[in-house]
């Protein structure tokens, strides 16, 4: 059932004008902004619903889609998450939505590989690759922090259609310029897709040097 304080706490802060993602901006303006929600982060209760929207989300044509679009899933909690166990839950809900759709026959996407420590990392659901992005009331970045938990999926294949229309490093350097007035200081964690895995991205949190990603390569997955 949808719970629209939820759907609030998120648009709420991508619509604050410092906020620095103008994709997101341009996604909730272009009404490309998709909000589920749903219960515990920390319980596997809404997978199936969830994983179902992102194979429905991977089969929508490209003349139909918003230039810009995100599938974001806000959990009604738990609020109290410190940085690694968010990082912990998020993996968590991530495996689980791979099994789902190993499970129902999807093959990952040819172009991007499986292993979370390969730098052509990327999810992929319905055939389609995606990125995610974490957020959490207890983020140490003001742009990760968000009311509730919530896990925003992007599908890679919008940005690579800016790469091939030349419009994609501006786009970046504009993001980056803004992230760091937001929050006072540079992101660390930003990467070009490709040098170093994306998965390091996803939580928010700092990475140390050596950081394993919690979610097992696919040689090892039952």
């Amino acid at each position: 059932m949808p719970r629209p304080r939820l759907v609030r706490g998120l648009t709420g802060l991508i619509e604050q004008e410092a906020f620095p993602c103008v994709g997101a901006k341009a996604a909730l303006g272009q009404g490309g902004l998709e909000v589920l929600t749903a219960g515990s982060i920390t319980a596997a209760r809404d997978d199936r619903r969830i994983h179902a929207r992102l194979v429905e989300w991977s089969a929508v044509p490209d003349e139909e889609a918003a230039e810009f679009r995100s599938l974001a899933v806000v959990f009604e909690g738990p609020r109290d998450l410190d940085e690694r166990g968010f990082e912990r839950a998020l993996w968590q809900r991530i495996g689980a939505l791979i099994a789902a759709d190993r499970r129902r026959g999807f093959a990952p996407h040819g172009d991007y590989s499986e292993n979370p420590a390969h730098p052509d990392f990327a999810l992929s659901f319905g055939g389609k690759a995606y990125f995610a992005v974490g957020l959490h009331p207890h983020a140490s970045r003001r742009a990760r922090r968000a009311p509730n938990p919530a896990i925003v999926f992007n599908l890679h294949e919008q940005f690579a259609k800016l790469r091939a229309e030349g419009r994609y490093e501006r786009m970046r350097e504009v993001i980056l310029a803004r992230d760091e007035a937001f929050d006072g200081t540079p992101n660390p964690m930003i990467a070009r897709h490709g040098v170093i895995s994306e998965a390091r991205q996803y939580s928010g949190r700092e990475v140390e040097e050596g950081w394993t990603c919690p979610l097992a390569p696919p040689e090892t997955r039952p």
